[in-house]
């Protein structure tokens, strides 16, 4: 491969791990925020030289989007936001404008930094709402009342020129009719962007653990379906295209840009406890001094290196080791090379949740010995260099991708 140009972009992610308090059904890396300042400035100044080190790996690129998420990155200090930001224009150029997202709550203490956050250079706001009723609020375990959450969202909306709301569906007492009068009226609030995600209970959740008691019923597929079903065709009724299958917009304009980079497969830095990343790293790099070319001496004392390839990254989970690596080593992880096939069935199952679908190209390495046969049953289509889920496929999606992959 070539050496990546300064026009390659690269999108960041910042895992930022606290929550005021942990929700019943998230399996995400978060921790409890009991006001730990010091740890949490020890993490925000870790932060800070895991995205200087990763940017010195890579070189010049250009800034492509920039995603806070957690846990609760409303919950930061405004300045380190803004200071995080900063870096970031500093480490990559900037052609335009960039997305910055910030993922936040309607509460009280949120609601309050929602201007301090524009000022620091957040420009779209994706705000966890999760439900418009109080009975599933209480049962998602949120710390919010729907009125809160109205509040919140009218906020957001007067600050931010980009917002986008979350809401989960399937709920153990929600019937088809009672979803589909919330999404109209989550639509009539006037945002341009919804994110609607079916409840999964995952294992080591606070539902898990329930469910295997007997004490929580877990939604059948078919009832999950039916849901998904009336999710399309409400959304699409109002304005909003399915450009991926949880994610709905009102024009190209309000799609998220950091989101679809990633499902296309721009690299991403993920900085942060348990944060994951993808980099297509250069030729003669090396941990110590990044994209440099190395003689056979330093070869000798075993510095990494790597051809211009993708590589994933995964931050060390645990907080405080998190923090304690970075200021030991000034890194939190080591690159390593996906293999070709591996890179590619994930391109496959990343890019075929996009409604323009997966470019062949990325995919080139798998043979892919049923996609003639979901052709022609239906579930798939070729058309401009790509590979596409039809409305059909999209439904089964998960099925679809073991098919193609079996």
């Amino acid at each position: 491969m070539s050496v990546l140009t300064p026009a390659e972009p690269v999108a960041l992610y910042i895992h930022w791990p606290y929550c005021s308090r942990i929700c019943p059904y998230c399996d995400f890396n978060v921790t409890r925020d009991r006001g730990q300042t010091d740890t949490q400035q020890a993490l925000f100044e870790a932060i800070r030289t895991d995205l200087r080190t990763q940017a010195r790996w890579l070189g010049p690129r250009r800034l492509a989007s920039v995603f806070f998420g957690g846990g609760t990155p409303s919950l930061m200090k405004p300045d380190w936001v803004a200071a995080l930001i900063e870096e970031a224009r500093t480490l990559f150029p900037v052609e335009g404008d960039v997305e910055i997202t910030l993922e936040a709550n309607p509460t009280d203490a949120e609601i309050a930094r929602y201007r301090a956050f524009q000022d620091a250079g957040i420009n779209r706001l994706s705000i966890g709402i999760q439900s418009l009723d109080d009975n599933a609020l209480r049962f998602l375990g949120r710390n919010h009342s729907a009125r809160e959450a109205l509040i919140g969202l009218e906020t957001a909306l007067s600050v931010f020129g980009r917002v986008s709301l979350d809401l989960i569906y399937a709920l153990p007492e929600q019937t088809l009719e009672n979803w589909a009068k919330e999404l109209g009226r989550a639509a009539d609030l006037g945002v341009e962007h919804i994110s609607p995600y079916q409840l999964t209970i995952e294992s080591e959740t606070a539902f898990g653990r329930a469910a295997r008691r007997g004490q929580l019923r877990i939604p059948d597929p078919e009832q999950g379906e039916a849901f998904y079903d009336t999710t399309q065709s409400v959304l699409t009724g109002l304005g909003y295209e399915a450009y991926e299958v949880s994610n709905h917009a009102r024009g190209m304009a309000a799609r998220s840009q950091h989101n679809i980079h990633i499902w296309e497969g721009v690299d991403y830095i993920g900085v942060g406890p348990g944060a994951h990343g993808r980099l297509t790293l250069p030729p003669d790099y090396d941990l110590a001094h990044g994209p440099a070319r190395q003689d056979k001496q330093e070869r000798a004392h075993g510095r990494l290196t790597f051809d211009s390839a993708r590589h994933s990254t995964v931050a060390e989970s645990n907080l405080k080791a998190y923090i304690a690596r970075i200021s030991e080593t000034g890194r939190s992880v080591t690159p390593e090379r996906l293999p070709s096939g591996e890179a590619s069935e994930e391109a496959l199952m990343l890019g075929l949740r996009l409604i323009e679908g997966v470019r062949l190209e990325r995919i080139s390495a798998l043979p892919l010995t049923r996609r003639d046969d979901l052709i022609a049953d239906g579930f798939l289509e070729l058309g401009n260099g790509r590979l596409r889920a039809t409305p059909k496929g999209r439904v089964v999606l998960d099925r679809l991708l073991l098919e193609l992959l079996s």
